[in-house]
C-alpha cells in the first residue's frame, strides 16, 4: 500500500493547481480516479475493470463518469481532451503513444503520467515535450517491496 499511496499523493501534487474536471485515462480499477477530489471521467479498455471501478465509486458515494473505451483503438481526441482541466494517464507498460500524440495537440494545461516503463515514459515524454509541453518533475516509486521495480510519476504543463 505504500507504493500505491505515494504514487496518488504524487498525483494528487500534480494536479494541485488545477481546475475544471480530470480526465482518468487508463484508469484500471480507479485507483486514482477515486483518490482525486471533483468531476472525474474515467476511461478503461477492461470491461470487469470498468465495472469493479463503478462498483468501488458507488460503494464511496463517489460519482464518476466512466467509459468502456480502448484507449489504443480510439484515443481520446486532442478536442476532447482540451475539455479537461487535467489529465491522468496510467499505460500498461507499452505506454500510450496514440493517445500521447492526441494529447499533445490538445490544450489541457496538466498531465500527470505515472508509467512502469522508463523506455515507453521517455518515448512518450519526448513526444509530449515536442507538444509545447514542459517535464517539470519526474519522482520515481518503489512499488514493491524486495523487488528493484520502480513506478515513475511525472508532471507536464503547457
Amino acid at each position: 500500500r505504500e507504493g500505491e499511496a505515494s504514487l496518488i499523493g504524487a498525483v494528487r501534487e500534480a494536479l494541485a493547481t488545477a481546475s475544471g474536471a480530470t480526465a482518468d485515462l487508463f484508469a484500471g480499477l480507479g485507483t486514482f480516479a477515486l483518490a482525486l477530489p471533483g468531476k472525474v471521467y474515467a476511461a478503461e479498455a477492461g470491461r470487469d475493470a470498468i465495472l469493479a471501478l463503478q462498483a468501488g465509486a458507488s460503494r464511496a458515494g463517489r460519482s464518476l463518469f466512466t467509459e468502456h473505451r480502448d484507449l489504443f483503438r480510439r484515443p481520446s481526441t486532442s478536442a476532447e481532451c482540451s475539455r479537461f482541466g487535467a489529465i491522468v494517464l496510467d499505460p500498461p507498460r507499452a505506454g500510450a503513444r496514440e493517445q500521447i500524440t492526441q494529447l499533445a495537440g490538445s490544450t489541457v494545461p496538466v498531465i500527470a503520467y505515472v508509467s512502469c516503463n522508463p523506455s515507453s515514459f521517455a518515448r512518450d515524454a519526448d513526444i509530449l515535450c515536442k507538444g509545447g509541453y514542459r517535464l517539470e518533475w519526474v519522482q520515481p516509486v518503489g512499488q514493491f517491496r524486495w523487488s528493484t521495480h520502480a513506478e515513475l510519476a511525472a508532471l507536464f504543463r503547457r
